[in-house]
């Protein structure tokens, strides 16, 4: 068992200290986070939306958006996507769960928000769905992705490609960038 952990936490210590040393990756973190702050200084709102284990950090960023991070402010609007199982079971039966967060987003993107997809593989149907109907109301779409990006890539105008193969990976490093964006959040709320 020593030896697994090992090589995880070695692995997982040499991809951060690879983003940490890549200025692209830095900036596009640091982008995600000023257009963030940007929309919510204008009175916009987030909507999050991710798939598995990707729908827990959309989560995470939205709690926090909503309740605190580390500093006492005012509650931002923010909105997880994959919370309400009656509506995502609803759509999917009625739609096709290629919609589930599409017609979610149809009903509450208004033009300015910031629409966040998590997806480790930038392949997933519904959050291709999701980041078109995105752009099609306006919205600014926000990819945290893994591998190559995927088809998603080129959906977003702000993202972060974290260049690994195993999940585990990519959403240690989407744990961090959802952290940084509620950093830049309190600095400028608080």
């Amino acid at each position: 068992m020593n030896q697994w952990i090992f090589k995880d936490a070695t692995d997982t210590a040499a991809l951060f200290a690879t983003l940490r040393d890549d200025e692209f990756a830095v900036g596009s973190i640091a982008h995600i986070a000023e257009v963030t702050v940007e929309r919510l200084k204008a009175g916009n709102k987030v909507l999050t939306m991710g798939n598995g284990g990707s729908a827990c950090d959309a989560q995470h960023l939205t709690q926090e958006l909503v309740g605190r991070y580390k500093a006492n402010r005012r509650p931002l609007p923010a909105i997880c996507l994959n919370v309400d199982g009656g509506a995502m079971t609803c759509i999917g039966n009625d739609f096709g769960f290629n919609q589930i967060f599409a017609r979610q987003v149809e009903t509450f993107a208004l033009p300015g928000d910031v629409v966040i997809v998590f997806t480790t593989s930038g392949q997933s149907p519904n959050i291709l769905e999701a980041l078109k109907m995105a752009r099609a109301r306006g919205a600014v779409t926000v990819g945290l992705l893994g591998r190559d990006g995927g088809e998603a890539s080129g959906l977003c105008d702000y993202k972060l490609i974290v260049p690994h193969q195993e999940s585990s990976r990519i959403q240690e490093v989407h744990g961090f960038v959802l952290h940084v964006i509620c950093e830049a959040v309190d600095r400028a709320f608080a």
